[in-house]
């Protein structure tokens, strides 16, 4: 289950990232405009799902849509369960990799019009993709209008209270910046809870830093009548 997507983002098709990818491995780095390198962890995306990512997709309810799914082994895990599922990413090279996992994924974006708007039990935002577009409260805006009412929310966020924005740019430090497409936002947050929305933590223990937690529906959303129906999450 494969689409092209015309005009995808510049650094999706970057040489270091699709390399990276393709290799299943690193060095792969976030730049930040003041030059300060952030490591990605592209052997744990490209290995199978951890102990960790196990347990997170044990809490799984329903059709699950993994968005910036990466190479696929959230997908991949679940497709091995028998569960619905369907990865979406910009990446060509993402897609490929999560197809050749045994999962399901579309070469799209969030922003873009995905089958099942409306009726996924579950939407992922792991490994940092809460930073996605660098505007989390459109984001979740736009998970809330493709979970069906009472939908659950799953994103991974940094533990602590983090807000920060910044312009940044795919390198692998060996590539010149003309190779490794050109700068995009992202934002690394850890959201408090706001008012009328239940969270939880997902129990399991946090592992290189990672946290994943859990809520019934996101901030954003719309208009009470048109937003998910909200509950408590399992802890």
């Amino acid at each position: 289950m494969r689409a092209r997507q015309a005009g995808a983002a510049p650094w999706a098709a970057a040489g270091p990232y699709s390399t990276a990818l393709r290799a299943g491995r690193g060095p792969l780095f976030l730049r930040r405009a003041d030059g300060r390198l952030l490591p990605l962890e592209v052997e744990r995306w490209c290995a199978r799902a951890d102990r960790v990512d196990r347990e997170v997709l044990d809490r799984c309810e329903g059709a699950v849509l993994d968005v910036g799914c990466g190479p696929g082994r959230l997908v991949a895990e679940l497709a091995a369960r028998g569960r619905r599922a369907l990865g979406i990413d910009v990446s060509e090279a993402a897609v490929e990799h999560t197809v050749r996992l045994g999962g399901q994924a579309l070469r799209r974006s969030v922003f873009e019009p995905l089958p099942g708007e409306g009726r996924w039990g579950t939407v992922l935002l792991m490994d940092g993709n809460v930073g996605i577009g660098g505007d989390p409260r459109a984001l979740l805006d736009r998970a809330a209008r493709l979970l069906s009412p009472g939908g659950l929310l799953i994103a991974e966020t940094l533990p602590g209270d983090v807000d920060e924005r910044a312009e940044v740019q795919v390198v692998d430090v060996t590539e010149a910046p003309a190779e490794s497409g050109g700068p995009f936002p992202w934002r690394g947050s850890a959201p408090r809870p706001c008012p009328g929305t239940r969270t939880g933590r997902t129990g399991v223990p946090s592992i290189s830093g990672r946290r994943a937690g859990v809520a019934s529906s996101p901030c954003a959303a719309a208009a009470p009548a048109a937003a998910p129906r909200r509950r408590r999450a399992r802890r």
